[in-house]
């Protein structure tokens, strides 16, 4: 590992420091829990979307929209290296990466790889400048982490495929126009097969999609229902009943995690500065001696997140393709969140019960009370901690299954 930039890539980090020191709008500055690019995008509110489409032209210009794609199809063709530089400056800014993360991280790579050249010109540009924004439709309420037991159904009729069945955990379908999905299209064969990869318009009649509120009073979780819906068979990407294998393609290999070890950072610091300062009459920092360690121990895993990220992105840049390192990244930073917000709860102690945003009372706005009960399901999204203890188990430290 290498924790020095060279001239070239301090070069970089600097010219992507001016890029946000110039173009960021106001209202993505300051990390506001307010501003969100998706929900800006469509927004009735002029400004706000003059925002986000002000930064995505400011980033389209010079193909950071996308930054691992290969430039002929737009994107800006950098290295893991630059990817990590690129992403840690954004993630100190708090700015937004301005495109949909399915789209950009899973659906643009997959269409490079297996989609048909009328389907790379049709979607690949909207998704770089925004026009459509993607949700995935994987998961469903009988297969999560055994995905392919799904049975959502797409039956061929002439040149469209009609859908009945549920997706359930969609994030950001509530905000997307767009959805990429997988189906089962043959249902005699053995589960890896028989699944087909769709790209559904969300304005097709019959497919319907209902918020699932969280205990954070969000609603980025949604549920998606097909009710005899048709899609055309020209959105169908790669082979019918090959599409297990296509729904599983990353071109996106930055999987450092490096926005989440910055976040945890930026987490802890705000949470010591505002207890030491206007939040002093709140804090038990003076009275409860252990929280003071508790903060220190805190301070020590954000710095072992951060560690944690630059060995990946130094294997990856190496030319090497992490496996279980990515996957003790992934639980480490997953974890390490939930133990920032319980620690942030217990520092300010009953004040942690007043969490609206708008009370004067509630502690840098109910931050980390939001946080503690948004953090739930991070242990389980992207992959159960569970799975990755087998992971690191049987290709980390080869030990024998069952």
């Amino acid at each position: 590992m290498d924790w020095a930039d060279t001239a070239d890539q301090a070069a970089f980090r600097d010219e992507v420091r001016a890029l946000i020191g110039e173009r960021l709008p106001e209202r993505y500055r300051g990390h506001r829990e307010d501003a969100h690019w998706q929900r800006d995008r469509r927004s009735d509110d002029p400004a706000e979307r003059d925002a986000a489409m002000s930064w995505t032209r400011a980033l389209a210009a010079r193909g950071w929209v996308a930054p691992h794609w290969p430039k002929e199809y737009g994107g800006a063709g950098m290295t893991p290296m630059e990817q990590f530089i690129f992403n840690e400056e954004m993630a100190k800014a708090g700015a937004p990466l301005a495109a949909s993360l399915h789209g950009v991280a899973m659906l643009g790579p997959t269409l490079i790889i297996h989609g048909t050249p009328e389907q790379r010109q049709e979607h690949l540009p909207k998704i770089l400048s925004a026009e459509v924004v993607w949700a995935q439709g994987y998961s469903e309420p009988g297969a999560g982490s055994d995905l392919a037991s799904l049975q959502t159904r797409a039956v061929r009729d002439g040149d469209e495929y009609v859908l009945n069945g549920q997706k359930i955990w969609t994030s950001g379908a509530n905000t997307a126009d767009w959805l990429f999905t997988i189906v089962r299209t043959n249902p005699d064969a053995p589960k890896h097969r028989g699944i087909s990869f769709l790209m559904a318009d969300l304005k097709t009649p019959g497919i319907s999609v209902r918020p699932i509120i969280n205990m954070a009073w969000g609603d980025d979780l949604n549920e998606t229902f097909f009710e005899d819906a048709r899609v055309p068979v020209r959105n169908l990407v790669g082979e019918e009943d090959r599409g297990w294998y296509v729904g599983m393609t990353l071109l996106d290999f930055e999987r450092s995690g490096i926005s989440s070890a910055v976040g945890t950072q930026r987490s802890i610091r705000a949470l010591i500065d505002y207890a030491a300062g206007e939040g002093r009459h709140q804090s038990r920092l003076s009275t409860v001696t252990s929280l003071r360690g508790e903060i220190v121990d805190r301070m020590i895993e954000c710095e072992v997140s951060y560690q944690f990220s630059l060995r990946i992105v130094s294997m990856q840049n190496a030319g090497l393709v992490p496996n279980y390192e990515a996957s003790c990244a992934k639980l480490f930073n997953s974890e390490l969140g939930q133990r920032i917000a319980r620690t942030g709860t217990k520092v300010f102690g009953l004040y942690s019960n007043l969490w609206a945003g708008d009370d004067v009372r509630s502690p840098m706005r109910g931050a980390h009370t939001h946080a503690y009960v948004s953090s739930i399901p991070s242990t389980l999204a992207g992959g159960s901690s569970e799975i990755q203890r087998n992971i690191i188990a049987t290709r980390g430290l080869g030990l024998p299954r069952g």
